[in-house]
């Protein structure tokens, strides 16, 4: 192994994001896979998955990774966190549905380690969310907002951690509070539209990997800021981006916005 490869543990090697994330490895210079995991029951565990490495059964007997990727569920990304943390391994995460407690004790391990959580990874996204905040802010008050995301049938939470992320920056622009204002769907008779609503759609079709967006909506025109993703490569790269951004960091909370005034840096 070449001294300036990044040495990657990957978790949730068998799904969808894990498995997209070794085959981009296995093409990336700079990059090593040197531990893959699944969860314990995992019919695959104990499988060689490339030539000498083989799945394990979690992160205990990792000893030379310098960053975890993990895009699992929140509770085996807080389980994998703390055994990083306990391993000084950096780490890069793109689970989604953390509740404000996992947030928390999240930031609580950043005190230790270096962790960059974003719920998309995509480097395209993450240029939206920043189209996003100067259309707010050029626009104001005075525009509508509406929301609308599109997933896979098989994606468990809803609505998506980007959207969610979309509406908090528009809330952030306008000094308000996180969610203030979410209306998740309408039905029924709910009533005219109030100014400060901020509607947010989730739909579940197909094997639509993610798609985003945003709506503006003035007197006479409407605005819409888009993003289309047409496989997981996109939020694969991103978080191979992440881990170069994040290998240097000694300690600390990121998001990808961090990293993307990083990347700004490097052109």
């Amino acid at each position: 192994m070449k001294r300036n490869e990044i040495r990657i543990a990957v978790a949730g090697v068998c799904g969808r994001m894990g498995s997209t994330i070794i085959s981009l490895l296995t093409r990336t210079p700079d990059f090593k896979p040197v531990w893959v995991f699944e969860a314990k029951n995992h019919p695959m565990v104990g499988k060689e998955i490339l030539p000498g490495l083989v799945i394990k059964d979690g992160l205990e007997g990792c000893s030379d990774a310098d960053v975890l990727i993990d895009f699992t569920t929140p509770e085996a990304s807080i389980a994998n966190l703390e055994l990083a943390r306990k391993k000084k391994i950096k780490a890069v995460i793109g689970t989604t549905g953390f509740s404000m407690e996992d947030n928390q004790i999240i930031r609580s391990f950043s005190d230790e380690i270096a962790v960059l959580v974003s719920p998309n990874m995509s480097i395209g996204v993450n240029i939206m969310m920043n189209l996003v905040k100067n259309a707010a802010e050029l626009l104001g008050r005075d525009y509508e907002v509406e929301i609308i995301e599109t997933h896979h049938h098989s994606k468990k939470d809803a609505p998506s951690g980007t959207a969610l992320k979309l509406g908090e920056i528009i809330n952030q622009v306008r000094g308000r509070q996180a969610t203030n204002g979410f209306v998740h769907g309408r039905s029924g008779r709910p009533g005219p539209r109030t100014p400060d609503e901020i509607g947010i759609h989730a739909v579940r079709i197909s094997e639509v990997v993610g798609e985003h967006t945003v709506m503006f909506g003035g007197k006479g025109e409407i605005l819409e800021i888009s993003h289309r993703c047409f496989n997981r490569e996109a939020f694969a790269q991103g978080s191979l981006i992440g881990a170069k951004f994040i290998v240097e960091k000694p300690t600390g909370f990121y998001q990808m916005s961090d990293v993307i005034e990083w990347l700004k840096k490097q052109s």
